[in-house]
């Protein structure tokens, strides 16, 4: 399943900060369709993305019904990237 999305960069304070872009309600429920096919606990969902030159794997966070793409600084620091910048996002989920 291919999904592509705009979203905006937000930061999560904990004891270290952590960043995130909350995928769009429509692309959200995209994923819930497949969840239970490519989750492997929890409920995080294995993904591949890209954002600018950047591909990188991880998995979607769920949170309030929805889901959090977590953004390392690998991620972020190539693409100049920081709280409440507007990314564009390819992603795929892995079953």
């Amino acid at each position: 399943m291919d999904i592509v999305f705009t979203g905006h960069v937000i930061e999560w304070r904990g004891p270290s900060p952590f960043y995130f872009v909350p995928l769009p309600e429509e692309q959200a429920a995209d994923v819930r369709e497949v969840a239970s096919m490519a989750t492997y606990g929890w409920g995080v969902v294995p993904v591949e993305a890209r954002i600018g030159a950047v591909g990188f794997e991880t998995s979607l966070f769920p949170r309030d019904g929805g889901y959090l793409l977590p953004l390392r600084k690998a991620v972020r620091a190539p693409e100049h990237l920081a709280a409440g910048d507007e990314v564009s996002v390819r992603m795929s989920v892995r079953l």
